[in-house]
């Protein structure tokens, strides 16, 4: 079984048809989606519609349930921006949208932690910046969840990881936006330090599961560009260089 794995697209639509077009390359058997896909400055409308022409399994991200839950002057710049592009039948869809799944008996889904959809899984902040958390901390908010792999999103960060009792966890990256700071739960950066569009593929094999990242060549100075258009330099930093934009 080969499981193409996507994540935290953000309404980069250039970036999304880049993996779209890998995808007819690496065929695999199913494609899955980790959420957070349409918040953003770029083309929410364009990208949801791509979306649900795909039959693909997804699940809902913090910043999709942000979307349906809160009015739009209730939203943070980058739902805003989605929103004012979305049409009902998009907010339906992702109305639709489960909180996890399961692509296989033994496969597991979710946005960032069984738990809570805006929490890092395998990344832990310290001093401004994220690092892998320990295998421990990392099975403690697993406990409970029976399969051989876990996919997860949310930290933007590309990660594989096995547990000390074999299972297995893997973050594909962000399609989207390689670049972003937060405040929570302290202040701090997450950045691919790169501008590629980002997937993975999970492959099970006689020894179990094997990982491979994706990172993918897109026009990301046009995406850039359009961020900038429309009033957003830290996003068009991040897209065009893959790191966060430093406070002034």
């Amino acid at each position: 079984m080969r499981i193409a794995v996507i994540a935290d697209i953000h309404g980069n639509f250039d970036a999304l048809q880049a993996v779209v077009e890998d995808l007819e390359r690496t065929r695999p058997d199913l494609v899955v989606n980790l959420g957070d896909l349409l918040s953003g400055p770029l083309k929410a409308r364009e990208t949801a519609d791509l979306l649900m022409s795909r039959d693909w399994l997804t699940v809902r991200g913090n910043h999709d349930r942000y979307l349906i839950e809160r009015s739009l002057d209730q939203l943070g710049a980058s739902d805003r921006a989605a929103a004012e592009e979305m049409e009902p039948r998009h907010f339906a869809w992702l109305r639709s949208l489960p909180f996890s799944a399961r692509a296989a008996e033994d496969v597991a889904l979710f946005h960032a932690t069984p738990g809570d959809d805006n929490t890092y899984l395998t990344e832990q902040v310290r001093g401004g910046r994220s690092e892998a958390r320990p295998v421990t901390a990392v099975a403690a908010d697993l406990a409970g969840i029976e399969a051989s792999l876990i996919l997860c999103g949310h930290s933007h960060v590309a990660r594989a990881m096995e547990l000390l009792d074999g299972r297995c966890v893997f973050n594909p990256g962000s399609v989207g936006q390689p670049a972003y700071d937060d405040v929570a739960p302290e202040p701090h950066v997450m950045q691919a330090e790169g501008p590629h569009a980002r997937y993975g593929i999970a492959e099970r094999c006689r020894a179990g599961w094997r990982f491979f990242f994706v990172a993918l060549r897109y026009d990301w100075h046009a995406a850039a560009d359009l961020a900038l258009a429309r009033g957003r330099r830290d996003w068009a930093h991040a897209l065009s260089t893959g790191l966060a934009l430093k406070p002034d």
